[in-house]
């Protein structure tokens, strides 16, 4: 019932942010492995890309990717919470003394979030290919002009199998693995601490309200670089085996660091499975 509930609860939220979602998706697309300066800039910032979206792709384009995201939601979700619902209720994230481990928590939760996000990776790429398409006046990133998740699915399955299909998925795993720990752990810690302060009535619904706003915060500021990276890195156009024609993990992972960074911008020149061979190389671009 856990599994169930928490999935649900997922779905219900995700009908409100998908719009979120997809403005988010494209200002990541934006710009991508590109010198700042050199390429127009279509969403200057989430308003604008919310009235630009709704101008040139219609308002229901704000709604692109719902499906998959529902679908994503529920799987991912539904396991992760539910997992993690299951090790708290059997007291393995406590001491000894009975207070709570932020080790152990955020352990459980990295490890709830690897498990759902994993087996839900072939709907999340698809859902990021579908908050991606766009006219082409206010287009970014790869364009995969798909028509739908089950017609994108069947297509990638039937051209590259299930290598395909999870296409990104370890990419993608140390945005789980930092947002779940993070989200978990922050929320379980603030929960605990509001409650032995008494800031609000026991069993209020305030302290859980209060704790997710916290954690939601802590996730958002932690994940956000990985964020970043695992989007980039499932919208990347591929050959005929089904590879990736851009930089892989480790490489886009040190582009978006660097920008965040605030240095100057990288470029990436080459990228192996398992022993990775960068260059990087600062591009003329603005101080």
């Amino acid at each position: 019932m856990d599994f169930l509930m928490s999935g649900l609860a997922a779905c219900g939220a995700c009908l409100f942010t998908n719009p979120l979602e997809v403005v988010k998706t494209r200002m990541q697309l934006q710009g991508e492995l590109q010198a700042p300066g050199t390429y127009q800039r279509h969403y200057r910032n989430v308003f604008h890309a919310f009235i630009t979206i709704g101008r040139v792709d219609g308002l229901a384009a704000l709604q692109k990717g719902l499906a998959p995201a529902l679908l994503y939601q529920f799987l991912m979700n539904g396991i992760r919470l539910g997992t993690y619902g299951l090790a708290e209720a059997g007291g393995y994230l406590h001491t000894a003394e009975g207070t709570l481990s932020p080790v152990r928590s955020a352990a459980a939760g990295a490890l709830a979030g690897v498990m759902g996000a994993y087996l839900g990776s072939p709907i999340y790429m698809v859902k990021t290919h579908l908050q991606a398409q766009a006219a082409s006046e206010i287009a970014v990133g790869h364009q995969y002009k798909h028509q739908g998740m089950f017609q994108a699915l069947t297509k990638i399955g039937q051209k590259h199998g299930l290598v395909g299909l999870w296409r990104g998925a370890l990419g993608g795993l140390p945005r789980v693995i930092v947002g779940s720990s993070t989200q978990l752990c922050t929320f379980s810690s603030t929960k605990d601490l509001m409650t032995q302060w008494e800031i609000f009535p026991p069993q209020s619904w305030k302290v859980a309200l209060a704790a997710a706003m916290v954690s939601g915060i802590a996730v958002v500021l932690a994940m956000t670089p990985f964020d970043v990276v695992s989007t980039r890195l499932y919208n990347q156009p591929t050959d005929a085996q089904g590879k990736n024609k851009s930089p892989k993990s480790s490489t886009a992972a040190c582009s978006v660091s660097a920008s965040l960074l605030g240095t100057k911008d990288v470029g990436i020149v080459k990228s192996q499975t398992g022993h990775q061979l960068l260059k990087i190389t600062q591009a003329p671009g603005r101080k």
